[in-house]
């Protein structure tokens, strides 16, 4: 099953997703500009076979729904991310804010 729904962040609305596998969730919140996930995202992979694209993402580990990627500290960061002053150890509420 997949879920989108709208989150309002300081007045500001973002899209958090919810895909349900056989055996894992992946869970995201999206800007028009770049996105947070769950720990499935490869930010190596980001920054370096797809570094054209200057993609603006952070990644969480070990949480299970929106609230929690969003309360969670970014474990890393896309290169692209950090020119936008994201750094790991940041919320994922405050980096959404800065995307």
């Amino acid at each position: 099953m997949i879920e989108a729904k709208p989150i309002v962040i300081e007045g500001r609305t973002v899209i958090g997703i919810t895909v349900s596998l056989p055996k894992t969730t992946l869970i995201a919140v999206t800007t028009d500009r770049g996105y947070i996930m769950c720990g499935a995202l490869d930010i190596g992979l980001l920054n370096d076979r797809l570094k054209d694209r200057n993609i603006i993402a952070g990644r969480a580990t070990g949480v299970r729904t929106l609230d929690e990627l969003l309360d969670a500290p970014l474990e890393s960061v896309t290169h692209e991310a950090e020119r936008l002053g994201i750094v790991p150890g940041m919320k994922g509420r405050d980096a959404v804010l800065r995307m």
